[in-house]
């Protein structure tokens, strides 16, 4: 009976650590330095509307490696539009959809636009938008911390949603100084890469004309 007490009242204290923990979050600490770096990214990600990037993107298969530079425009309300820019034999290719319809155009096939009825994983999960979405869905979320040459990274961890065979699990690694996305990762269910997104320059919630949406 004594042991049966110790075990309720050690779940009681967790509970109302875990209760306390939650309504200081809620509120915020009352000293801006307070707050851990973790803490000021995820606040960032999970405020962000929209991002522009500079990005190189890269696509891992049995066959190869495919790498594209990208420019890239999104809103977490589901608009996007990705530009490549190299290499030559692609630049200028164009992806954009409004959040309704997905509309593709490549300047060297005579200026040819085609629309697009249905998204596909492979490019949807290229987006820090994207991402943000996994993470706050996922029921599985991890977090840790990498010393890399170039600094520490934080290090976010998501699943991906729709079961899919070589998009299992999406990794971000954020830079601990300046608080912005160094790189995405998404990996199949084996565990090897398949599309790495490293970021050359990015830009939290800018404003983006409805134009770039459109074509």
């Amino acid at each position: 009976m004594k042991r049966v007490c110790l075990v309720l009242l050690i779940m009681a204290t967790v509970i109302a650590f875990i209760t306390a923990c939650s309504d200081q979050g809620l509120r915020g600490p009352a000293n801006p330095e307070e707050i851990s770096t973790f803490e000021q990214i995820q606040r960032q990600l999970m405020e962000m509307q929209s991002f522009r990037a500079i990005a190189t993107v890269e696509f891992h298969s049995n066959k190869g490696v495919n790498v594209y530079e990208t420019t890239q425009h999104a809103r977490m309300s589901g608009e996007y539009r990705v530009e490549v820019t190299a290499p030559s034999h692609v630049a200028g290719s164009v992806t954009a959809s409004d959040g309704q319809q997905i509309i593709q155009f490549n300047s060297r096939v005579n200026g040819h636009v085609s629309l697009l009825v249905q998204e596909t994983p492979e490019r949807s999960e290229i987006f820090l938008t994207t991402f943000v979405r996994n993470y706050l869905q996922s029921d599985e979320i991890s977090v840790s911390v990498a010393d890399m040459d170039e600094g520490l990274r934080t290090v976010l961890e998501a699943t991906v949603p729709g079961n899919h065979h070589y998009l299992a699990i999406s990794r971000l690694w954020v830079d601990n100084t300046t608080l912005l996305p160094v790189k995405l990762v998404i990996f199949d269910q084996d565990g090897a890469e398949r599309i790495v997104v490293t970021y050359h320059v990015f830009e939290f919630n800018v404003e983006l004309d409805d134009v770039l949406f459109t074509l």
